[in-house]
């Protein structure tokens, strides 16, 4: 009895198969490579505008350029670590004021940072009930946000001026809650009113970031927790809080690194000499690099501010994340 061997038919491939085969590859490659070309001139922008900058200044740093050497800044002597040396001599004067603006910085970044999100989150949560003239209340929260920062500072320098501003007018002509008028761009007061500009411009961001975070909790947590009796606080503590945690760690770094880097608020408020009570680490480094013209002091001042913030932005993200993987365990 004879057996048939079974043969495996032969494949032909269609023609034009081995041509196209280059062009999906091609295709290919350009869909990976295409969000690298995209990113490609910001990534640009970034090396220009920020880092090379910053490499600039690390070099400054090691120098001993002041006044004499404006002109041309490469031909100043080295001065090693000097300038550190004399950046963190907290008895000599240099590091004593800038201890002391950092003890300033600190203070004023904590109390502004959790001023803007405890305002911002009571806010956002206030706005998730459904009202008449909801839509206008969102867009005038968010007019302190979408000003231009020199605009709105500069009419809070008129509103805290000693005769004739609007703050005065309303604590002490009309509610009578001071003995008398406050100067409140210098001395002790200012730190104050720093404070107020601060928060006022800084808590509209929170509560657009809380307000977004609160469409993705589900309607159907907080009706299950009304049916078991659980209160409006309860609510928050058990449902907003915690389903919020991943939006707030963020919204908090961002607004500690905003507050403590801030420019622009301080500046515009007090000149280029602010009073010792509100003398921020920022504009503490300008006036000894374009007051004094002590760049290089000023650059390893700047140099020790950015190594404290990515030492600081290292440990919250290094706590956060623990904690992320604590509660997923549990």
């Amino acid at each position: 009895m004879t057996t048939t061997a079974f043969k495996e038919p032969v494949r032909q491939e269609t023609p034009g198969a081995a041509a196209r085969e280059p062009h999906r590859r091609t295709g290919r490659l350009r869909r990976v490579s295409l969000p690298y070309l995209l990113l490609l001139p910001a990534l640009l922008l970034e090396l220009l505008v920020h880092l090379v900058p910053m490499a600039i200044g690390i070099v400054m740093s090691f120098k001993e350029l002041t006044q004499f050497y404006i002109r041309d800044w490469s031909t100043a002597p080295w001065s090693g670590l000097g300038n550190y040396k004399v950046s963190v001599d907290f008895d000599a004067p240099v590091g004593n004021a800038l201890l002391h603006s950092f003890f300033v910085t600190v203070a004023f970044t904590l109390l502004s940072v959790g001023l803007c999100w405890l305002i911002g989150t009571a806010a956002a949560i206030f706005m998730q009930d459904t009202f008449r003239g909801r839509g206008l209340l969102r867009a005038l929260f968010l007019v302190p946000y979408a000003l231009p920062v020199y605009a709105a500072v500069v009419t809070w320098v008129f509103m805290f001026q000693h005769d004739n501003g609007l703050v005065n007018h309303v604590l002490h002509d009309q509610l009578h809650l001071t003995g008398k008028p406050s100067f409140w761009l210098i001395g002790d007061n200012s730190f104050y009113a720093l404070l107020t500009v601060s928060v006022w411009k800084g808590w509209p961001f929170a509560f657009l970031i809380v307000m977004a975070g609160l469409q993705n909790i589900p309607k159907e947590l907080y009706e299950a927790a009304a049916l078991d009796g659980a209160g409006m606080w309860q609510q928050i503590r058990r449902i907003t809080l915690p389903s919020l945690r991943p939006v707030n760690q963020v919204l908090i770094l961002v607004l500690f690194l905003w507050t403590f880097n801030d420019f622009n608020t301080p500046y515009v408020l007090f000149g280029k000499s602010a009073p010792e009570a509100a003398d921020l680490i920022s504009v503490h480094i300008y006036q000894a690099s374009f007051v004094t013209w002590n760049f290089g002091t000023g650059s390893a001042m700047s140099v020790l501010l950015l190594l404290f913030l990515l030492v600081v932005t290292g440990l919250y993200l290094l706590f956060t994340s623990r904690g992320r993987r604590a509660s997923a365990d549990v």
